[in-house]
């Protein structure tokens, strides 16, 4: 979708770009002074400090009228009034949308800004998002992050098996917080998944596909992210939390699954706490959390390229990102050591491709991280390096994964 717009980077920072217009709401105790310092906080607790700032309409006018302006151009509205099967899911009336969200009364700043962001995350276009800095700054981790696999012809859900190791990557301040609830999340690894917030699981999978993913118009790539996976980020191994445990949004303290963990044969209800992940610059109080993650800024408005010479302007290529993980503020958690392959990398894998020769010399496998590649020309000499060494090698098949790849200009 190569005409779409990227509102998430043009208009970010909008929403702050009357720093002086809010002031936290007055009360006993400051909400963010009360988390200042903290890596991980309950969600309850960063959510009270969103709300710490109330809502301004001179704020609104000023994002809804940009807002409204980019859908001006917005190539596929039309569509979007009524998506055609099996798209249905991503019908929206753009215009109305704005409009309500345009009468609403609301209490807070925060409170506005998830209405627009929900608003944009239903058009499940990965380069039509709305990401205020304020608030996706938190990212709220399950220590339950879930996968799906077939066992002997039947699929299930299953808490991830290495999510022991996996989160463990996160360190003490996540980790102990559980043990200082007396919470045991290492148990979970493994188990078998029956219901999850009292849902069939695959049902409520499809439910997170629907109302949080976003991104992608099929809604079984919104299923897939809704899964821990593993992918290339930069130009390593990491792995996803996924939608279902590593959500932007910090509206959900706890979830409840029906399981039955390893070596047992007993389902059993656990109710598994969220906690929120910290991702942003240093603060003490409300205020210096607004001016620190909201307050617009020479660095946050762009650059006038007026003032600068034709001979300064690098070639641009053509370019629109899917935004994954909700925003820029996204845990990156490495895939655990033991998982990455131990095969030698053929040449060629230096940057988001990766590419291996099986042992039966005949396989070969083309791990394509991303087709948006810091280095476009380098993207190209990888392909051609890992072409020729699949040929050098003899191999016959090969096997192309784009697992997590959220797509772009590049094609192979």
């Amino acid at each position: 979708m190569p005409s779409s717009l990227r509102l998430a980077s043009s208009f970010v920072v909008a929403a702050c770009i009357f720093p002086r217009l809010i002031s936290a709401v007055p009360s006993v105790s400051d909400p963010c002074a009360a988390i200042a310092g903290k890596t991980f906080v309950p969600p309850a607790d960063a959510l009270a400090c969103y709300k710490a700032f109330p809502f301004s309409e001179k704020l609104r006018q000023n994002v809804l009228t940009n807002v409204a302006r980019v859908f001006d151009f917005f190539t596929f509205e039309n569509y979007y009034l009524n998506s055609p099967a099996p798209f249905q899911e991503s019908t929206v009336n753009i215009r109305g949308k704005i409009a309500k969200i345009n009468s609403t009364k609301y209490q807070t700043d925060y409170d506005f800004n998830k209405d627009l962001y929900d608003f944009t995350t239903q058009l499940n276009d990965g380069h039509t998002r709305w990401f205020p800095s304020c608030y996706t700054i938190f990212q709220n981790i399950l220590p339950a992050p879930v996968i799906t696999i077939e066992e002997k012809g039947v699929q299930g859900v299953y808490v991830a098996f290495d999510s022991v190791d996996f989160l463990s990557q996160l360190g003490p301040a996540y980790t102990g917080y559980f043990d200082s609830i007396k919470f045991d999340w290492k148990r979970l690894q493994g188990a078998k998944v029956i219901e999850i917030d009292g849902q069939e699981p695959y049902t409520y999978v499809d439910k997170i596909a629907r109302t949080v993913s976003g991104n992608y118009l099929d809604h079984n790539v919104r299923v897939n992210s809704v899964f821990s996976s593993y992918r290339i980020s930069g130009t390593s191994f990491s792995q996803r939390l996924g939608d279902l445990a590593g959500p932007t949004t910090v509206t959900q303290s706890s979830l409840t699954f029906k399981l039955i963990p390893v070596n047992s044969t007993k389902a059993e209800t656990v109710n598994v706490p969220f906690l929120a992940s910290y991702n942003g610059a240093p603060f003490t109080d409300s205020k210096s959390f607004w001016s620190t993650n909201c307050a617009a800024n020479e660095n946050t408005n762009g650059v006038d390229l007026k003032t600068l010479k034709t001979s300064e302007l690098p070639r641009r290529l053509a370019k629109a990102s899917i935004i994954q993980d909700g925003s820029r503020n996204a845990v990156g958690i490495n895939l655990p050591p033991q998982f990455v392959p131990t095969l030698p990398p053929l040449p060629g894998s230096e940057g988001v491709i990766k590419s291996y020769a099986l042992p039966d010399k005949k396989t070969g496998i083309l791990f394509v991280g991303s087709f948006e590649p810091d280095d476009f020309f380098a993207f190209q000499s990888d392909v051609v390096a890992a072409v020729k060494s699949f040929k050098a090698a003899g191999i016959t098949r090969l096997l192309i994964d784009l697992t997590n790849n959220g797509g772009m200009a590049q094609v192979l």
